[in-house]
């Protein structure tokens, strides 16, 4: 098994699959953020101190605490070129924070790249799990199953009335984050998400853009996250996030009907001319060609562009990023450059479709 697969292959293993809700709902996550008792959070700890972590933790893995969960691999992040690294995080496997860590970071992959877990970043640990489509509670149960693998290990550090202890109060008590990405170009297009989007803050989630706090919503794609970890058991969490998710996926479906019912013309049009942009454009930059994969990604999901595997959308999404482009190509380029090889790039998937290849 080459363990740099990732650094390969855009679209990880679990990805393939479509999961419930898959057309608006692109996938589910859940993250757990622990820390060792007896250790010095990360922030604080010398360079030895973080070895120490590092080590106890791998150490679990390699003597088989994880074998039930999964196969997985080890990769010490001062091993990984700086561009390997930026791949990991545009597959959204590691973090930008700990892509910068220069320290003792490392990470623990499963081989379906459906399991991530972060060592030494903010926290001691952030165990992740990914799922496709509309399966948080189901990513929840996997990311728990793991989570008490490595509490048989090691000991946490956990107090009985504040819960799990974490570098962040913002993840203190159970230390969980959950969030859903959705994509959502209906209410935008109707311009329905400037009411939408303030009314699931002030329920208490978080709205974020593709690559978490700080980021843009580039193709329409915005990440529904909880915000209050502390007072509230996993699964009052979990219920929370499910239901708005579910309203927020109502309206969006609501929208695209009345926008084929009122405006299908029109918006074929726009679907059509994306699908035209995107098959014969020489030059394209990274925030036209989210946009315009948005556009075709609509139009793939209701029927109205056919013979794309929508599959092929969330892999051009990390095809098309700035690091696995230039790891694809083996050249370091200068973002025109980059708009060029994307361009190409996204020019030979549409060329296949138009000749009845995948």
């Amino acid at each position: 098994m080459d363990k740099r697969r990732f650094a390969r292959e855009a679209l990880s293993e679990w990805m393939r699959h479509g999961g419930p809700d898959s057309d608006i709902v692109i996938s589910s996550r859940v993250r757990l953020a622990r820390n060792l008792s007896g250790h010095p959070f990360p922030m604080l700890a010398t360079n030895q101190q973080a070895r120490e972590v590092m080590e106890k933790l791998t150490g679990a893995v390699r003597a088989g605490k994880l074998d039930e969960a999964g196969k997985f691999d080890i990769f010490i992040l001062s091993d990984l070129s700086e561009l390997e690294k930026q791949v990991l995080v545009e597959k959204h496997l590691i973090s930008p924070a700990l892509a910068n860590e220069s320290r003792c970071g490392a990470l623990i992959l499963d081989r379906t790249e459906s399991v991530s877990i972060m060592v030494n970043e903010e926290d001691h640990l952030r165990i992740q799990c990914l799922y496709p489509g509309f399966q948080v509670k189901e990513a929840w149960a996997r990311a728990s199953r793991i989570d008490d693998k490595f509490e048989e290990a090691v000991d946490f550090a956990f107090d009985e009335t504040r819960g799990y202890l974490t570098s962040c109060p913002t993840n203190v008590g159970t230390g969980i984050r959950a969030s859903v990405m959705m994509h959502l170009p209906a209410l935008v297009m109707t311009q329905q998400i400037g009411r939408i989007l303030p009314a699931v803050t002030q329920v208490g989630l978080a709205v974020r853009g593709i690559y978490g706090e700080g980021s843009e919503a580039l193709g329409n794609l915005f990440q529904i996250s909880n915000q209050i970890t502390l007072g509230q058991s996993e699964e009052e969490i979990l219920d929370h996030l499910h239901n708005v998710a579910r309203q927020i996926l109502e309206h969006e479906k609501a929208a695209r009907n009345r926008l084929l019912a009122e405006s299908r013309v029109r918006l074929q049009d726009r679907v059509c001319r994306s699908y035209g942009i995107l098959s014969h454009a020489a030059v394209i930059d990274s925030k036209e060609a989210a946009q315009r994969l948005s556009d075709v990604r609509l139009g793939v999901d209701l029927g109205l562009i056919p013979d794309v595997p929508p599959a092929v959308m969330n892999e051009l999404l990390v095809k098309t990023q700035p690091a696995f482009l230039q790891q694809t190509f083996g050249e370091t380029m200068s973002p025109e450059q980059r708009d060029v090889r994307r361009a190409e790039m996204i020019r030979e998937h549409f060329r296949k479709f138009r000749h009845g290849g995948a």
